[in-house]
């Protein structure tokens, strides 16, 4: 496979997908994010992967789109730039968001640095976000463009922020470093910089050994708790336990509480979806 600007290794039953153009601080270009769409596709389709590391070569996660790479495509003349941008980003962009939500094993993000316009939806739309201590958030869209966040940006921190929050970092443009990130819920923990793979893997392995479902489950889970009332939310909880308690996983889990020692949902086989 044929990548450009984008890499992906195994460590165990863990990817690990980086980001690779610290030249131009991971800006994310076309051919960036086709490769990532192609990665994301293997990972779907290699049972044997039970947990993404994404992360970013260099002292930056990623610029934001690459701006100075985002002329009109062959074919497309016709369009106009903002047409254009919609068709890429219905095309090729937002798959990316939807795909990483969609992944059927959990996501953790290792933010070396900067995570600024595009790349904050990206980094967002991972399950678990580890951040070196100098890493920040960067929203130029409304201050610096005059166009709206994207690539899941809004929904994301509108969830995770709160509307006040999400509308005044917005229209600001303020840096938010990776400390007061953590403090607001937008990532789960922020380290030294030289200990941030580590970190960031440790926690990967850590996910790898869950149920096969367990990351579907728990974003199908809240995101139903966003939409429904009490009433409804708890019968989803009924009917989900309903089935997931018949599966091997319950049975696997019971027996190991009950014999003092870790469940090994690995070895149950096939990757859930």
């Amino acid at each position: 496979m044929q990548l450009e600007h984008i890499r992906m290794e195994r460590d165990g039953d863990v990817a690990v997908i980086t980001l690779d153009n610290p030249g131009r601080r991971n800006a994310l270009s076309r051919p960036m994010q086709e490769g990532l769409g192609r990665l994301l596709q293997q990972v779907r389709e290699t049972p044997d992967i039970r947990a993404v590391l994404l992360t970013a070569a260099g002292d930056a996660f990623c610029a934001g789109a690459d701006l100075a790479g985002n002329a009109i495509p062959p074919g497309d003349e016709h369009l106009t730039r903002g047409q254009s941008t919609r068709k890429v980003m219905e095309q090729l962009s937002n798959p990316l968001i939807t795909g990483l939500r969609e992944l059927p094993v959990p996501v953790v993000c290792a933010l070396p640095g900067v995570a600024a316009g595009a790349g904050v939806g990206i980094a967002l739309a991972a399950d678990v976000v580890i951040a070196a201590r100098s890493a920040y958030f960067y929203l130029p869209f409304i201050p610096k463009l005059g166009i709206v966040p994207d690539l899941g940006t809004t929904w994301f921190l509108e969830k995770l922020l709160g509307r006040g929050r999400a509308t005044a970092l917005t229209l600001l443009g303020s840096r938010l470093g990776a400390e007061q990130a953590q403090a607001w819920g937008l990532v789960w923990s922020c380290v030294e910089g030289e200990k941030l793979r580590e970190e960031a893997m440790a926690v990967a392995r850590q996910l790898a050994r869950l149920p096969s479902h367990a990351a579907l489950e728990t974003r199908r889970a809240y995101d139903a708790a966003g939409r429904n009332d009490l009433a409804a939310q708890l019968q989803y909880e009924a009917d989900r336990q309903a089935e997931l308690i018949d599966r091997p996983d319950f049975e696997e889990g019971v027996r190991a509480f009950l014999e003092k020692r870790e469940p090994d949902f690995a070895r149950l086989g096939k990757r859930g979806t």
